[in-house]
């Protein structure tokens, strides 16, 4: 870790952490505050891969569904119109519509195989964009005189990374600018998140080989075929199995390459002060690493 004791990291001159999680347990929450009130630089990796890496995918789509709309089809052949996603820190919606969902056309579903051709998009701006912390550590600090920062990744950080690996690529070049901590859900978390997004079941990341049995399962399970699938229905059934595979790379994560904080505590925070001191303890109750 590149702060080795809690005085250390209470005494740095620069603090540095990425936060990583499931999706709605406060690491944006934790990182608007720190912006906002502590002036720590906030680099988004969702909001990074919406616009720079998975931009123009973004943007051809909805032109794409423009194009189906004589009027707009038109004035965009004329370049009379102009057509680009608004994705900010809070709203990333533009990401998750390209990203999709599989199942039957007539209920908003792709074929299975552009279903996984966008993951397989997402992957790698994912990974992009993790490698692109460092850089932007500097950036934050050289071009606009920030000290401390804070990467806010994506609830698929574990799917891209093999945190049992001690020269994974992407996590060796993380831990060596950044404290990893991971904000750690509790089982009534879990319920609560799975309860969220089956009310509004929403697209996600996840890896090919976990997506293709899941895909595979529930074919069989429920008899249907790709293009009689509800796409909802999938995702949701999908979800609480996914939270089930993410939960030990996480802490595989926090074990090897970092510290872990509880959702609650983290709920608890008033002030970046309360911030620094939770890590601060995070750090002394870390064990040794092997």
């Amino acid at each position: 870790m590149i702060y080795e004791t809690a005085e250390a990291w209470r005494q740095a001159k620069t603090r540095q952490v990425l936060l990583f999680g499931m999706s709605g347990l406060g690491k944006t929450h934790v990182s608007n505050m720190l912006r906002a009130e502590g002036g720590w630089f906030h680099y988004s990796v969702d909001y990074r891969i919406g616009t720079r890496y998975m931009g123009e995918f973004i943007a051809d789509n909805f032109k794409r569904e423009a194009m189906k709309v004589p009027l707009l089809r038109e004035l965009l052949r004329t370049d009379s119109v102009f057509i680009a996603s608004n994705i900010t820190f809070d709203n990333l919606a533009p990401l998750s519509t390209y990203l999709g969902k599989p199942g039957a056309r007539d209920k908003g579903g792709l074929p299975f195989d552009e279903y996984m051709n966008r993951q397989a998009q997402h992957r790698e701006a994912e990974i992009s964009a993790l490698l692109d912390t460092p850089r932007f550590i500097d950036r934050a600090a050289q071009l606009y005189g920030y000290a401390d920062f804070v990467c806010d990744s994506g609830g698929s950080i574990c799917e891209v990374v093999d945190p049992e690996n001690p020269e994974d690529p992407v996590l060796s070049a993380l831990s060596s600018h950044l404290l990893l901590v991971w904000i750690e859900g509790s089982d009534a978390h879990t319920a609560e998140l799975v309860r969220r997004f089956d009310r509004a079941p929403k697209p996600m990341y996840y890896q090919p080989e976990f997506l293709h049995a899941a895909w595979a399962d529930y074919l069989a399970q429920t008899g249907l075929t790709e293009d009689s699938v509800d796409p909802d229905a999938f995702v949701r059934w999908t979800y609480a199995r996914a939270l089930a595979h993410r939960q030990p790379r996480y802490a595989a994560m926090a074990r090897n390459w970092g510290v872990r904080v509880t959702a609650e505590e983290v709920a608890a925070l008033r002030s970046p002060e309360d911030f620094v001191e939770l890590i601060a303890r995070a750090i002394d109750s870390a064990p040794a690493r092997r």
